[in-house]
């Protein structure tokens, strides 16, 4: 059945009424006592305290979590609530370690009920072979240190229109972090969704988080913990990867989202086992891995660079730099030992935070960590933390905000 509306004509009064308006609003304003402008409004207070560019950290508490791992307890330096988060996301840390400045992102891994009250927590993996930023963290970081540190971001969290009643996590080593933060989520009411959470570990002895998983697991009925060890067959725990034979056998013939967060090569395992089951993208999620460290693995990177240096200019506010770069490592890791401060967050290619613009040059960007926008990719910006030179570049670079 269409629907009828009716439109009235504009009649004499209507124009009288509109010429005489200029009037009526001139008196109004006239009769009203004559106040200051508000500096602020409480809508743009509120957005900036849950969308946060910068927050002041102390670090409360450092513990053992495992073998090679530390949680630190970080509280607002004010006493005051720190930004509200959906658990799952991750903040990034601004590091200086020497000459150098840099970022790197981790989970939250507490409940969001503890941000109410000033506290994140967070869990750093100890990585020697290729990283200098979390030794750092580890040994030199103590109680009382201030850190600057980002809002929550990140996309890896539950969203009942999208996701299944169920969710299984796949986690591997220190990628628990994120799941960890969505049973208390759950525990605590913030968040309603059946957790299963396949969780891989090399031996017993390396299980992170194990007490609190236990914890969480007999204190809520909708969490459930199965440890996966590769390295070793002990009675109650599944043994070897997580592979399709065993999503399945958890998913149970029941429809599910998959969640994933751990190392890069788990990720390209799993990428096989799951296209094995025939999920559709929107039930797969995963977590960023961060820089891709094997670009030559990467389809449609040219194999004659491999292992090549390059000289890349970058330009940022009124300076220019001039500074060695490899093909085989991203061009924001080259920037950042430079003593360059550059902007950037996720450092994965998908939140934009160090987007620039490549002036001249060639880069390779792997299409698993490409997040650009497409504009973006016809007018020639890249992010550097996922771009490797082809090439000598010339970098025009965005500033980036101070540590303190």
């Amino acid at each position: 059945m269409a629907l009828k509306v009716k439109v009235g004509l504009i009649g004499p009064l209507d124009m009288l009424k509109f010429k005489k308006l200029a009037d009526v609003r001139r008196k109004a304003i006239e009769k009203s006592e004559a106040k200051p402008l508000p500096k602020t409004l409480a809508t743009n207070e509120k957005a900036k305290f849950i969308h946060p560019e910068r927050q002041l950290v102390r670090i409360k508490e450092k513990r053992r979590n495992g073998p090679d791992a530390v949680t630190v307890v970080l509280e607002s330096v004010d006493g005051k609530a720190l930004a509200p988060f959906r658990a799952g996301q991750y903040i990034s840390l601004s590091v200086d370690i020497g000459k150098t400045r840099t970022t790197r992102s981790y989970s939250l891994c507490g409940s969001p009920a503890w941000a109410e009250k000033g506290i994140y927590n967070i869990t750093v993996k100890r990585v020697e072979e290729d990283g200098f930023v979390s030794p750092f963290i580890q040994d030199q970081w103590q109680v009382g240190d201030e850190i600057a540190i980002s809002g929550p971001q990140g996309h890896l969290y539950y969203e009942p229109i999208r996701d299944e009643k169920k969710v299984l996590a796949l986690a591997g080593g220190s990628g628990i972090t994120p799941f960890v933060g969505m049973a208390y989520a759950i525990r605590d009411g913030y968040e309603d969704f059946d957790l299963t959470i396949l969780f891989g570990s090399r031996t017993e002895e390396a299980i992170v988080y194990r007490k609190e998983l236990d914890e969480l697991a007999a204190a809520c009925d909708k969490i459930h913990v199965v440890h996966v060890l590769s390295d070793e067959e002990k009675p109650g725990f599944e043994h070897g990867f997580i592979t399709a034979e065993l999503i399945e056998k958890y998913a149970a013939g029941q429809k599910v989202s998959l969640f994933m967060c751990g190392p890069q090569a788990m990720y390209n395992f799993l990428d096989g086992e799951i296209a094995r089951l025939g999920y559709d993208r929107k039930h797969v999620r995963r977590e960023l891995f961060g820089a891709i460290k094997d670009p030559w693995n990467q389809p449609g990177y040219p194999e004659a660079v491999k292992g090549k240096r390059f000289k890349a200019k970058v330009i940022i506010h009124d300076k220019e730099y001039e500074i060695p770069v490899s093909a085989d490592e991203p061009l924001l890791i080259a920037i950042e030992r430079a003593g360059i401060a550059a902007p950037s967050r996720c450092r994965s290619g998908e939140c934009g935070w160090c987007r620039s613009r490549l002036l001249s040059g060639d880069v390779f960007v792997p299409a698993v960590t490409d997040g650009r926008r497409e504009a973006d990719k016809d007018f020639g910006y890249i992010h550097p933390c996922s771009s490797f030179p082809l090439s000598d570049v010339v970098l025009e670079v965005p500033g980036q905000y101070q540590s303190k």
